[in-house]
């Protein structure tokens, strides 16, 4: 039978804020086990839990980026269950009423045609704190690290519009790149503060039925998530191809063997609403502020770049996928530098470096200033590209501007006729085969005696002059 598969996921990601979401301890789990707890997080008796405005905000730029209606009234209940990671023996969840409903996001399907995946809703959470199992020794025993209990989540439940694996990363790519436009969150998966899960059934192609879902778990990057949901398809249409059915349960997803495994069974305690957090009530004024500090997004930038700069699409949408690097292009690219310029030299030259030096383009030490000015020489032919690439790389080690490692190492063109007219000479007259072979018509000589031409200049000559003049001398 022709299967096609329904699948809808769940997304939790972990605000940047700087302290927990009813606590003011430091919001960074990653610190000492233990070291950023207080009797807020830890749910010590009598404890009372202050609901951070800052959550709030980043909460709702991130429901915004989404397309999403954010709700006039919204409120926190306790999402009840016991575990070792939980202090208080629930967790303060919104499943009655969410922040943030009715969202969609646009993604390219597997054709490359537009298609719009709705999001149901967005609702803010508190974090579990992390376990750790110890197997070594007689007695296997596991530790609790409270820090991130009480970070502050937001879970992103989009609608069963994604119809396979290349849709669901599309969904992921997209989705991050538009909340790490508004700030609210760092979003990545191989350091956890981005955790997807992933609902998948299939039902014969063309039917409206839903079936029986199957959730999977513990995907730590995008691929990941493309391979589980591509696995995940095919072991569900094998069950039903054998006559067996399908049973609600959650799965994990094995890296190593690039299989799901069975977990537990699919279990949802009750959510009864919280009485220790107030409602919260949101404003139109203050929502309209909220709404003000939304920065360009990524489709309409990209869309810009298209029309202002002369970019091709797939261009466009490369360099306004980051809001980092579409400012940072935006300050190099202007009078003095062409923006094909400026695109060609961030993405061949500028990216590998900033992998090389472990930084990243937000906190380079090559501000947008520096490749600005070191580019305007090289369009100016102040400068060849070898030298330029040279100069680049000094830049990574030393704070002089590029017009002072210019003059210091000597790197300036020279362009000077009457000092490449000597050079010309010289080439020719030590490579008379070379000029025999050009006048046969072999075309490749020429390239050598620019080459020659180039090596005897140290790379400082103008390779362009140079071309035209042995070029004329060969032709006189």
């Amino acid at each position: 039978m022709d299967y096609e598969a329904v699948i809808g996921l769940e997304i939790h990601i972990q605000l940047n804020s700087d302290t927990k979401m009813f606590c003011n301890c430091p919001n960074r789990p990653g610190d000492e086990p233990n070291k950023n707890t207080c009797p807020v997080c830890l749910w010590f008796p009598g404890a009372i839990p202050q609901f951070s405005g800052e959550v709030l905000e980043k909460a709702a730029l991130a429901a915004l980026a989404l397309n999403c209606e954010i709700q006039d009234h919204t409120a926190f209940d306790q999402k009840v269950y016991y575990y070792p990671d939980l202090p208080k023996g629930y967790q303060l969840s919104q499943f009655h009423k969410p922040l943030a409903k009715n969202g969609w996001i646009e993604i390219n399907d597997d054709e490359g045609r537009p298609k719009r995946i709705g999001i149901r809703q967005v609702h803010m959470e508190e974090d579990v704190a992390r376990l750790v199992h110890e197997t070594e020794g007689k007695t296997p025993i596991s530790l609790v690290d409270f820090n991130r209990a009480g970070t502050p989540l937001i879970e992103i439940v989009s609608e069963p519009d994604i119809r396979n694996s290349h849709e669901a990363m599309e969904y992921i790519k997209v989705l991050r790149s538009q909340i790490r436009y508004v700030g609210s969150a760092e979003c990545s998966m191989e350091q956890g503060t981005m955790r997807v899960d992933a609902n998948i059934s299939i039902r014969p192609r063309g039917s409206d039925h839903f079936n029986t879902k199957v959730e999977v778990k513990n995907m730590n990057s995008i691929h990941n998530v493309g391979a589980a949901i591509t696995y995940e398809i095919s072991r569900q249409a094998e069950r039903l191809n054998a006559g067996e059915s399908i049973v609600l349960h959650t799965r994990l997803w094995d890296p190593d063997r690039n299989v799901t495994v069975a977990m537990r069974g699919k279990f949802e305690g009750p959510c009864v609403p919280d009485p220790s957090v107030p409602p919260i009530i949101v404003s139109h004024e203050w929502l309209s502020d909220i709404r003000s500090r939304l920065p360009e997004m990524p489709s309409g930038k990209s869309e810009r770049f298209i029309r202002q700069y002369g970019l091709t699409r797939d261009e466009a949408v490369l360099m306004s996928s980051e809001r980092d690097l579409s400012e940072y292009f935006e300050a190099v690219a202007g009078d003095a530098v062409t923006p094909r310029t400026a695109y060609q030299w961030i993405m061949t030259q500028l990216n590998p470096l900033l992998k090389d030096y472990r930084q990243t383009i937000s906190e380079t030490v090559v501000t947008p200033k520096r490749l600005a000015s070191l580019l305007a020489m090289l369009e100016s032919d102040v400068l060849n590209a070898k030298s330029a690439r040279e100069v680049l790389s000094k830049l990574f080690e030393s704070d002089q501007t590029p017009e002072a490692i210019v003059e210091q190492y000597g790197f300036r063109q020279v362009s000077d006729s009457d000092e490449l007219e000597g050079l010309v000479e010289q080439v020719l007259s030590d490579n008379p085969q070379a000029i025999d072979d050009f006048k046969a018509g072999n075309e490749k000589a020429l390239g050598f005696l620019i080459g020659q031409g180039m090596r005897a200049s140290q790379g400082k000559a103008n390779p362009k002059l140079m071309k035209d003049m042995i070029t004329r001398k060969l032709q006189e």
